[in-house]
């Protein structure tokens, strides 16, 4: 009998339109605006329309096959997303280069790339590759040579170097100091000029950006929403989250939609503690989604040590008593792991389309919307 319930928030309670949104601009960002590569073919704003935002979100991820494709790998976090989609467009600029460049080019493929190195590939690119086409639409079919899966899609991109560029490199990771500079950069966007210091320890690099925080979309009407998980606990269940939003994105949201009181405070796991401990244990990062981390940690409480939380033993012998729902691959790969019973629901990227999916997968419950978990609940 189930007896503890953790959500994941992203297609669950709040559409991940947003989330795109903010991850597209920042790739376009990272690609054009002159504090970073500055390529041409399109002109850099911090506050874009929104038919510019529409139109961006069309182009980088090229008609959202680029997310599907992602989200299909099992990888769920947007700052993995843009780290993959901005470090592929730098590895055929750096082919680009490479002719004309080469000891400089092997020079930065052989350290850390930061700011000052994607600047000077920028400042390289108006030297040589003035005529160097961006092509978002090759991203897909690139990775899908490869079976990689997970975190392992990332380490890929080092065998893109090789392929496209002929040099041997261990720089693309989710610890680089690129993936940090995609993660600050996705903040400055989602957050704003008035947030984001409070999240990354500094103010935004490009001033003017109002941010999405405000701006959220609830996929269910929160009144109705709460009136569900009011309900829930009227029946003793225990109420958590499970989220890829840093603490920040996830209680401002649900605190205004008046649902982060109905779930229990020890159990709302954030990105934001999945960092802290891959801080703890670099050894064992990536500690993100599809990794049961965040959910484990929210079946213990956050009062439980990160250590005793990845030393618990899987699958766990009480797994019928808890519930995971959530709307990705990832979700379903971390409930997997976990051993309890995981609930769809068909409120993603994919929308219906992932109805199959889940059922291949044999998930335990398939939701049209999360609205739908009083039906499979006692």
């Amino acid at each position: 009998m189930i007896k503890t319930i953790l959500f994941d928030v992203d297609g669950v309670f709040l559409s991940e339109e947003r989330y795109f949104d903010a991850s597209a601009l920042t790739v376009w960002e990272m690609l054009h605006s002159d504090r970073y590569l500055g390529l041409p073919g399109d002109t850099f704003t911090p506050s874009p329309e929104e038919t510019t935002i529409r139109r961006v979100r069309k182009t980088v991820f090229a008609d959202d096959d680029v997310l599907n494709f992602i989200k299909s790998r099992g990888i769920n976090s947007n700052w993995d997303m843009v780290f993959l989609t901005f470090s592929y467009q730098l590895i055929r600029l750096c082919d680009a280069l490479y002719p004309h460049a080469q000891d400089e080019i092997q020079e930065i493929l052989s350290k850390q790339i930061d700011r000052s190195a994607v600047e000077r590939l920028g400042q390289l690119a108006k030297t040589y590759a003035a005529e160097f086409v961006i092509d978002y639409p090759a991203f897909t079919p690139d990775f899908a040579k490869s079976s990689h899966q997970k975190s392992e899609l990332l380490l890929y991109l080092n065998d893109l170097v090789k392929e496209h560029v002929g040099i041997e490199t261990a720089l693309f990771s989710r610890t680089s100091d690129l993936w940090q500079l995609c993660q600050e950069t996705f903040q400055e966007w989602y957050l704003g000029d008035e947030r984001v210091a409070a999240s990354i320890g500094r103010e935004t690099v490009q001033p003017g950006k109002k941010g999405f925080l405000t701006d959220e979309i609830p996929i269910v009407a929160p009144e109705k929403i709460r009136e569900i998980l009011l309900q829930l606990k009227a029946k003793g269940y225990i109420l958590g989250i499970g989220t890829g939003r840093p603490t920040i994105e996830t209680h401002v949201p649900l605190a205004e939609m008046k649902l982060l009181d109905l779930f229990e405070a020890d159990r709302v796991v954030t990105a934001s503690h999945v960092l802290d401990a891959e801080t703890l244990f670099p050894n064992q990062a990536p500690l993100a989604k599809p990794h049961p981390f965040c959910y484990v940690k929210g079946l213990l409480g956050l009062s439980t040590s990160d250590a005793d939380t990845l030393a618990y033993p899987l699958p766990i012998q009480n797994g019928d008593e808890v519930l995971i729902v959530g709307d990705s691959l990832a979700d379903f790969l971390a409930a997997k792991a976990i051993g309890c019973r995981f609930a769809a629901t068909l409120t993603g990227l994919s929308g219906q389309e992932a109805r199959a999916k889940f059922e291949s997968e044999k998930a335990d419950y398939i939701l049209n919307d999360v609205s739908e978990i009083v039906t499979i609940l006692p």
